[in-house]
């Protein structure tokens, strides 16, 4: 079967994961205002990804990381991004490729992105899950508006 030349679907995922890119972007030159915050959820052993083992041991498959408050140091360059986050009162650098990241949310406005899995990585790393605090529960909030690629996907 012949390679379609307009792969839809990937070129949908590949924008939207620009737009998360140019979301992180605006965010390092002029920070974040107002009430906007990021969740970014990523898959961590996914090639490119940089965390230290100790966050890889608890999180084997993916994490969420909220950049809100307190992160420092965010770069960002064409393929992905660098920031420093405090666990635990420690400060540690991540570095996250954008093709990496499973979900971007930024609850202030209701938006959110869930992006297809990328190829699972070869299966030498093992670790324990661990959940990163989520943001308290309000008041008959409407839920965020996440957009699925699924429908443009062949079957």
């Amino acid at each position: 079967m012949a390679q379609d030349l307009f792969d839809y679907p990937t070129m949908v995922e590949n924008a939207l994961r620009g737009l998360v890119r140019e979301a992180l972007a605006r965010t390092a030159r002029d920070g974040l205002r107002g009430a906007h915050h990021f969740y970014l959820g990523f898959q961590t052993r996914a090639p490119g990804v940089v965390l230290p083992d100790y966050l890889l041991d608890q999180n084997p498959e993916e994490m969420t990381i909220v950049l809100q408050h307190q992160f420092w140091g965010l770069e960002v360059r064409d393929e992905d991004f660098s920031v420093t986050l405090s666990f635990q009162n420690r400060p540690e650098q991540l570095t996250i490729p954008f093709a990496a990241i499973t979900t971007f949310a930024d609850p202030s406005v209701k938006f959110g992105l869930q992006f297809q899995a990328a190829a699972a990585p070869p299966a030498e790393t093992v670790a324990l899950p661990a959940k990163i605090p989520q943001e308290p529960a309000k008041r008959e909030r409407p839920a965020a508006e996440v957009v699925t690629l699924d429908k443009f996907r062949k079957r």
